[in-house]
């Protein structure tokens, strides 16, 4: 994404007039296009119950693991044109998908319309708001873009909460179509403010078209066993992420849990995830972006092994698990990039990226399908879709512990070179 320029730290203002305007406007077109994603959960239990009940649970996965893919695979493309054009067209292009999204989902009845819809447009759009904003903030912030980036990802989780509430209040009321525009319009108040304020500090890249070249994946930078090692426990993270997040809602009606109490579920989750997406943000950039990483990604295992597998549809079980993994899993998102910054070299920052998304998106494409053909094969039973989900973030934290492993060995090493010389 942003190439940082060989300069002093000191021309990132680190806070500031400007740079707060920046992540105001970051938070609240966060709140309006990432709250599809957090709150997707809810889509999938009034699909997989109205319109596409007759339809299997591995198959209505594909929908939303076709749009989690590409919130993550259209990073690699938007990456180089931000980078060489700024953010401004490409926020108004990403809002206009968002809000189109909304709209037509009011007219979705078949499988192939929720495909388009909600997997492709809305999958697309939610990128450009995950990663331009995100990127934006990067112009502004080095010593505390941690903490900066958490806060604005922190509206996701505000927005996860307000939509699944209007729809939930409304769609008994006035249907589903015209819940889905109400909620439209208000993601348009919420992305207008991130069109206007947000904007780059660093003039652009290369005035040119960038290269086809900084489009595709380089895997020759996988030889590295920490990089490699790296993608691979963020692959397996991700499949384990979205599993809660899509299936929490339908696991609580399928349990017996009221059905208003079901949707609420969904809001618990990113009740929790707003603190979750600063908290660890703030103390990754005291502790380390690795060392917070596996401590949150711990207390997602625990969650899921110990709190949602035993709850056995217990209402007040279920409900803690919400609370304590949206807080564990908020610091996913924001602290990977940050974490693989730390693995390169800053002017091969894009290149880098390009190369761990092209390959996690792919863990986020098939997670929730496979979970849900899991669910089938179950014959409707959770627990092995909820190991499946445990099974991922225990592979995942194995990557992490061995990478740190070779981080303090690779540390040694040079250490005693010095030493030596």
């Amino acid at each position: 994404m942003h190439h940082e320029p060989k300069t002093d730290a000191t021309i990132y203002p680190e806070g500031g007039f400007r740079a707060n305007l920046v992540v105001l406007g970051s938070f609240s077109s966060i709140m309006g296009g990432l709250g599809l994603m957090n709150s997707i959960g809810i889509y999938q239990a009034w699909i997989s119950t109205h319109q596409l009940a007759h339809l299997s649970s591995g198959q209505i996965g594909w929908i939303f693991g076709l749009y989690n893919f590409l919130v993550f695979f259209c990073g690699i493309q938007i990456g180089p044109i931000f980078d060489a054009k700024g953010p401004r067209f490409l926020m108004w292009f990403g809002s206009i998908l968002v809000v189109l999204t909304f709209v037509l989902m009011g007219f979705c009845t078949q499988y192939w319309h929720f495909i388009v819809v909600i997997g492709i447009l809305g999958g697309m759009g939610t990128s450009f708001i995950f990663i331009v904003p995100v990127a934006s903030i990067g112009h502004f912030f080095c010593r505390r873009r941690g903490a900066a980036t958490g806060l604005a990802l922190s509206g996701g989780s505000i927005g996860g909460v307000i939509f699944p509430l209007v729809l939930e209040n409304l769609a008994p009321k006035i249907g589903f179509a015209w819940s889905t525009r109400v909620i439209g319009l208000i993601t348009l108040v919420l992305l207008i403010p991130g069109c206007v304020l947000v904007r780059a500090n660093f003039p652009p890249k290369d005035p040119s078209p960038p290269s086809i070249k900084v489009f595709l994946p380089d895997l020759s930078i996988l030889r590295d066993p920490v990089l490699a090692l790296t993608t691979l426990g963020v692959f397996f993270i991700e499949w384990g992420f979205f599993i809660p997040l899509e299936y929490i809602a339908s696991y609580s009606l399928a349990s017996g849990i009221p059905r208003q109490l079901s949707y609420l579920m969904v809001v618990f989750l990113n009740a929790g995830s707003f603190p979750g997406r600063w908290l660890p943000g703030i103390l990754a950039d005291k502790i380390g972006r690795f060392n917070t990483l596996i401590l949150t990604n711990v207390l997602c295992l625990i969650s899921v092994l110990a709190i949602w597998i035993p709850a056995g549809g217990n209402i007040v079980a279920v409900i803690i698990f919400s609370v304590v993994f949206g807080f564990a899993s908020g610091s996913n998102i924001s602290l990977v990039p940050v974490c693989v910054g730390e693995l390169c070299p800053v002017q091969n920052y894009g290149r880098y990226y390009t190369t761990v998304y092209t390959i996690v998106s792919f863990g986020a494409l098939t997670g929730v399908p496979i979970a849900g053909e899991i669910l089938h094969r179950c014959n409707g039973a959770y627990w092995g879709l909820i190991s499946f989900a445990g099974c991922a973030y225990a592979a995942g934290l194995g990557c992490f512990a061995v990478v740190m492993w070779l981080q303090r060995r690779r540390a040694n090493m040079r250490s005693a070179d010095l030493g030596g010389v």
